[in-house]
């Protein structure tokens, strides 16, 4: 895990990013690192690659910066020009000496932030989408601060989400976490408390319950507590069953659905290997291990 002073350290904030106005601003402050000799046509590869992660993911997020999107109407609209260049080949034609593309598309991102016909705006998204942080990088989310944790729920159920609370200090054994499971979520009585059953109702609950058919239902998220006395007892069902909620939680997402967990842990220390070929990361506010001290 990174610490303050760790040469990755510029990963860390883009774990915390909401939306494609945070990816940038953090690309702002070390544009070196993220885009080589300078170019746009590497950003714009960048942020092509952003909007089919969208896609992959079923992300709602308006994207302004496909080659035939908003910021390039803007643009044109700017210079007054019909080019059919790329807003990023445009910019680097038209980048002022003293100036560099890098620096002059900052300044017009600015520009068309700032233009009040815009909408929605950055902090519009983030109150639309409090899920994006939690299913972006991975759709399970480590927490140590219990207050983080019950902020991150009472924020998710504000817009809708149905949030399952799921106590996981008191399993010793896997069929602890069935009966617990099979408890919380309501499985049928012929669950077979097993990690094949289980992922079959909890494919049941995430894939077509009932959860996401009402208009105040925005998405189903299981928020574990206690997890790291689970994971100590148990750590191969610790870790299969984020397996099966990882797995699961890609596949409803291509339907257009939204599930993911999060697992709060007393341990600051705590680490699982990758689930559903996706990590378990720490949220934002406590990404880095000088943060859970």
């Amino acid at each position: 895990m990174p610490t303050d002073h760790s040469p990755v350290d510029a990963l860390g904030p883009m774990r915390g990013c909401s939306d494609v106005y945070d990816v940038l601003e953090q690309i702002r402050l070390r544009p070196g690192a993220w885009l080589p000799g300078g170019s746009l046509q590497h950003l714009q590869s960048l942020l092509a690659g952003y909007r089919l992660a969208l896609a992959v993911h079923a992300g709602s997020e308006p994207f302004a910066f496909w080659p035939e999107e908003d910021f390039t109407d803007w643009l044109r609209g700017h210079y007054g020009t019909e080019s059919s260049l790329t807003w990023a080949a445009e910019i680097e034609r038209r980048t002022p000496a003293g100036s560099t593309p890098v620096d002059e598309f900052f300044r017009l991102l600015d520009a068309f932030k700032a233009d009040p016909a815009r909408t929605p705006t950055p902090d519009d998204l983030r109150a639309r989408r409090p899920d994006l942080p939690y299913t972006i990088s991975t759709f399970v989310t480590l927490f140590w601060r219990r207050g983080l944790l019950d902020e991150a729920v009472q924020r998710l159920e504000d817009h809708g989400f149905r949030v399952v609370r799921i106590p996981a200090d008191g399993w010793t054994s896997a069929r602890h976490m069935h009966q617990g499971l099979a408890a919380a979520l309501r499985f049928p009585s012929c669950y077979g408390h097993n990690l094949s059953a289980l992922n079959d109702c909890l494919g049941d609950v995430a894939l077509s319950g009932s959860y996401d058919d009402s208009p105040a239902g925005a998405g189903l998220v299981l928020s574990f507590t206690g997890y790291d006395r689970f994971a100590a007892a148990c750590p191969e069902d610790a870790h299969s069953l984020l397996d099966v909620i990882a797995v699961l939680a890609r596949r409803a997402a291509v339907g257009r659905r939204r599930f993911f967990a999060l697992v709060h842990s007393d341990d600051p220390g705590i680490r699982f290997d990758p689930v559903g070929a996706m990590p378990v990361l720490w949220n934002g506010d406590e990404w880095l291990d000088s943060h859970r001290c």
